[in-house]
């Protein structure tokens, strides 16, 4: 264990007689461990955490009882959406350690409930992650530009609670937020976020900037528009995003032209921008490989889901994005179909060093009123662009 990160500290199951191999799994300190082995450790995990909710959860026994035993680790499928509507524990109330929600401003809310355990576990994923990475540096001060919400009075959302989170990896010297609290709200603030880059690029620090990607390209775009020369930021900076482009698909660049806007205008190099995925109903952390390949880590397995029948699809073929990890003991959350969509690849295809299969996102399904943080969060911006 790496003393220097609090993050990485051992955190003990709800009931270790109960959870002995879901304790074993997540003490995993390769986050990309793969093969025999941890595959069976897994598949004992999620019984365990299957029959920890099914005692505790009369919601998740009536479907795990109708499961196909053939299915996915037997943990039947409930969409994102279900928790959009529903409060479902499997702890008692004064167990939950944590509460946040998934919408912003407007828009329906997953309300979503953590065990210490839950919570602490998903955290020392992000920590392993990071160390693997080389980007918890305790001795080395980073000047933060946060692409989301600034903290606010009873502020849950998952967004903000992960990115303040993320700025515990490296000591800040100085924190500015793309998003501003006026009192009354959030609003985007494009030339606060231009005069941090600019004061940030004459530091000797380096830089993170962490967030929504939608909020650094408009800087970008008003920074080229005002006619103002690139940037360089200090060598180590890196740039994490998270939330994607939801509800402003028009506005949507291509992964590359973005990458490459942020090398030319902040002259951080590509293998230092990284695209995230995850979400306040599935914590487990997916972070993009130098090749920028979104990897399943060993405490996850993921599959693609017909969008007509919901049967597993084969690599390359696009459909719902299906998350399971026994993780969660505080929510019968293990077993997550998304409104994204997405296509599963196997390890071979790419060129890393990485051994565990990744996925390519392809946007959201379903209609307009079920919003994300992101999509609440880009309603801030019409008219700024």
């Amino acid at each position: 264990m790496n003393p220097t990160n609090p993050h990485l500290a051992p955190v003990t199951v709800p009931d270790p007689r109960l959870l002995p191999r879901l304790q074993e799994l997540c003490d995993l300190s390769d986050p990309y461990a793969h093969g025999p082995a941890e595959d069976e450790l897994f598949a004992a995990a999620m019984a365990e955490t299957n029959a920890w909710h099914s005692a505790r959860s009369p919601f998740f026994r009536s479907l795990h009882e109708s499961a196909d035993p053939a299915g996915a680790f037997r943990a039947p499928l409930v969409h994102a959406n279900f928790f959009k509507r529903h409060e479902v524990l499997s702890i008692p109330r004064d167990d939950v350690h944590l509460h946040l929600t998934s919408s912003g401003t407007t828009g329906q809310k997953s309300q979503m409930f953590f065990d210490e355990w839950t919570i602490r576990s998903a955290q020392r994923m992000v920590a392993r992650i990071f160390e693997r990475n080389g980007w918890i540096t305790p001795d080395q001060q980073v000047n933060y530009l946060l692409s989301s919400y600034q903290p606010a009075p009873d502020l849950k959302l998952g967004t903000s609670f992960t990115d303040n989170y993320l700025c515990d990896f490296a000591p800040a010297r100085e924190v500015a937020y793309a998003l501003r609290h006026t009192g009354a709200g959030h609003e985007f603030d494009p030339f606060g976020t231009i005069a941090a880059l600019r004061r940030y690029a004459e530091d000797d620090v380096p830089v993170r900037i962490l967030g929504f990607p939608a909020f650094l390209w408009f800087a970008l775009e008003r920074m080229r528009a005002m006619g103002l020369p690139p940037l360089t930021l200090p060598e180590g900076s890196l740039i994490l995003f998270g939330g994607g482009w939801k509800g402003h698909a028009d506005k949507q660049i291509g992964k590359d032209e973005l990458y490459g806007r942020i090398t030319e205008q902040l002259g951080v190099p590509s293998e230092r921008i990284r695209d995230t995925f995850g979400s306040v109903e599935h914590c487990i952390p997916y972070i993009e490989c130098d090749q920028h390949h979104l990897h399943a880590p060993v405490y996850s397995r993921v599959f693609i889901r017909s969008t007509r029948t919901l049967e597993a699809l084969p690599y390359g073929e696009p459909g719902y994005l299906h998350l399971v990890s026994p993780y969660i003991t505080s929510v019968p959350a293990q077993s997550v179909v998304m409104g994204d969509l997405a296509t599963l690849h196997p390890a071979e295809e790419c060129a890393c060093e990485l051994n565990t299969p990744w996925f390519t996102l392809h946007g959201r399904a379903g209609v307009s009123r079920n919003k994300s943080c992101a999509v609440a969060a880009a309603e801030l911006m019409k008219g700024m662009s």
